[in-house]
């Protein structure tokens, strides 16, 4: 303990930690710089600023970052060039922004002397992989303290206690009802965990949901959105140019209405066990829609097959906290080589928990209506020549039934 002398704490000013703030001090009697990061999470962040101060932290050592437009620009969206889905279904709301809160703890210890970084994730859970596998890479020396792997407050209940016997200021929603929601939210998406969701067979209140309408209350009306994509990346909504955090916020909002991208899931933690959480994800959903719609153009077949195949390794790298390896920047710089003419617009329909795409065009098309037509193409494609490509690739499979014709004889 003696050799932690500044610790830089990912700190949010929620229950979890404040109260490891306070345990920091009281166990490693350390300096600590407090960091707070805006994703987009939709909450007022100063407050954190207010309960640093009252803990004793210095005015100067509290950092909080607006990382919103970078956390878009040089996370999500380089991921969703590659239409990342975990397991099926999970957009990597909470992946994803792991190293991104890594990147700049590692920042800060840099430029405040901090030998040390904290987080406050759980040793049963993911983000502990996540967070320090990004220490790691970015600062092969640094001290780590994973709060949940030392001590013995191993429950909501037990740190409510901590909270109260130390006077740290908790919320009255931590209070009542019994232990809420783990929540956690970001401009890609929000997060429940815990309560009655831990049984895989309860089913989740109404009354949870944030940023989306239940599908059967969503609007009567279809709507829909023109979406328009410069290499892999959306630009553009029904003709207005967006940035980043611009472009994703209103297709939550724009998602959230027709009650797009609500998803329960039973997930694998990299950890070993499974996990159940509910997720609402109305803007990745669309995007992830839209950008295979406009791959659907422009992208080579076989290109496009080797993205699909690549893919699942790429989404449980993310997943396992892999951002900064190797592997996952190589697999990127291929990625994004195919986005180069991933260029055009896509027409969307949101209607009442769907999105599909309606239509979709691109200078840079791949889809020749000479050839695909059902109508007399002037001979721009000779059907003729499929018998031979047919016969061709049966070549293999005729040979093996000739010879266990032969072996049966």
């Amino acid at each position: 303990m003696d050799d932690i002398k500044k610790v830089v704490l990912a700190y949010s000013g929620g229950l979890d930690t404040s109260v490891i703030l306070k345990w920091l001090q009281d166990t490693y009697q350390c300096e600590i710089v407090t960091f707070t990061a805006d994703l987009g999470q939709g909450e007022e962040l100063e407050p954190a600023r207010a309960k640093a101060i009252k803990f004793g932290i210095k005015p100067e050592n509290i950092f909080i970052d607006d990382l919103r437009d970078e956390f878009v620009r040089d996370f999500v969206l380089p991921m969703f060039r590659a239409n990342t889905v975990y397991e099926g279904e999970y957009l990597l709301g909470t992946s994803i922004a792991r190293p991104l809160i890594a990147k700049r703890q590692i920042e800060i210890a840099r430029m405040t002397g901090a030998n040390a970084v904290s987080h406050g994730a759980t040793g049963k859970g993911n983000d502990q992989v996540r967070f320090e596998l990004g220490y790691y890479a970015l600062e092969p020396g640094i001290k780590v303290i994973a709060p949940w792997r030392e001590w013995d407050l191993l429950s909501r209940e037990k740190l409510l206690a901590y909270a109260e016997k130390h006077e740290i200021p908790v919320e009255m929603k931590h209070k009542q009802g019994g232990a809420p929601y783990s929540m956690d939210a970001n401009l890609l998406h929000i997060s429940f965990e815990g309560r009655h969701l831990e049984n895989p067979n309860a089913v989740a209140e109404e009354s949870m949901w944030r940023w989306t309408v239940s599908p059967e209350n969503a609007p009567d009306q279809a709507e829909f959105i023109d979406i328009e994509f410069s290499k892999g990346d959306p630009v553009a909504i029904n003709g207005v140019a967006l940035g980043p955090k611009e472009m994703l916020a209103q297709l939550n909002t724009l998602g959230g209405k027709h009650g797009i991208g609500r998803l329960d899931l039973v997930e694998n933690r990299f950890v070993g066990m499974k996990s159940r959480g509910c997720y609402e994800t109305p803007g990745g959903t669309i995007l992830l829609k839209a950008h295979r719609g406009i791959e659907s153009i422009t992208l080579d077949r076989e290109v496009a097959h080797l993205k699909d195949d690549l893919m699942p390794r790429y989404a449980s790298l993310i997943y396992n906290g892999y951002w900064w390896a190797p592997e996952r920047i190589a697999l990127q710089t291929l990625i994004d080589h195919t986005q180069l003419m991933v260029n055009g617009f896509v027409r969307l329909k949101l209607y009442k928990g769907s999105v599909s795409v309606v239509s979709r065009d691109s200078v840079n098309t791949l889809f020749d209506m000479n050839i695909a037509t059902f109508d007399d193409d002037g001979g721009a494609y000779n059907q003729a020549d499929a018998g031979g490509f047919i016969k061709l690739n049966a070549l293999r499979m005729r040979i093996a039934e000739i010879a266990r014709r032969k072996r049966l004889k």
